[in-house]
């Protein structure tokens, strides 16, 4: 009779735990959230650097137009600190330097993709440890060509920050015992944002998605 009780009561509680797993396995990824319509700047603000260029929306992208020295576009929504993807195209129309370089919130600091400062190819995170993209270990070259869309990837979890340029994973970097930081030329960016240096880039496809 004991036996008999304990067997009953081990398939109960076999079949809860499958009920709660089954439960978990229905939940839904979140979708990721489109942060630009195509059509207006809703949503977005012209950042303000000082002698910024112009900012419009063509043909279903955001053209940033040369300034002195960045111009730019920040969100105006509240983005996740962790645990998030943010993908984009952008492209370089004129100039050779940085055409859609990214700040995004990392826990409670910031930190910014750089695609293709200093000169034209420079990519890599500013800041880790205080030191910028042409100085810690996410530096490198990338070439990039006028008039040529590119598909940027940032991935921010607990461990580590990732980032792909189209399908070449170019950032790996663990957060721990790492300190993140902007320069201070990408303050106003912040929390998300996107900028050029002295170049026209234009900008598309943006999107915002949560992890589980």
């Amino acid at each position: 009779m004991i036996h008999h009780a304990l067997r009953v009561a081990g398939l109960i509680l076999a079949s809860f735990v499958f009920m709660l797993a089954a439960q978990g396995a229905d939940k839904p990824v979140p979708a990721a959230k489109d942060l630009f319509n195509g059509k207006t700047l809703e949503g977005w603000k012209v950042t303000d650097f000082g002698g910024e260029g112009k900012v419009a929306v063509r043909d279903g992208t955001i053209v940033m137009e040369r300034g002195n020295q960045m111009t730019g576009i920040t969100w105006s929504g509240k983005p996740p600190r962790s645990n998030y993807e943010l993908t984009l195209e952008g492209k370089r129309i004129e100039g050779s330097d940085f055409f859609c370089t990214t700040t995004f919130p990392v826990g409670d600091k910031y930190c910014s993709f750089v695609t293709g400062g200093w000169g034209g190819s420079m990519i890599g995170l500013s800041t880790i440890d205080h030191m910028d993209a042409s100085e810690n270990q996410t530096s490198a070259s990338r070439e990039f060509k006028n008039n040529t869309w590119y598909q940027f990837r940032i991935r921010v979890t607990e461990e580590k920050i990732e980032v792909w340029i189209d399908k070449d994973q170019v950032v790996n970097q663990d957060r721990k015992d790492h300190t993140f930081g902007v320069r201070i030329e990408c303050d106003a960016s912040r929390p998300l944002g996107i900028s050029t240096y002295e170049s026209v880039g234009a900008v598309r496809n943006i999107r915002l998605k949560e992890l589980k």
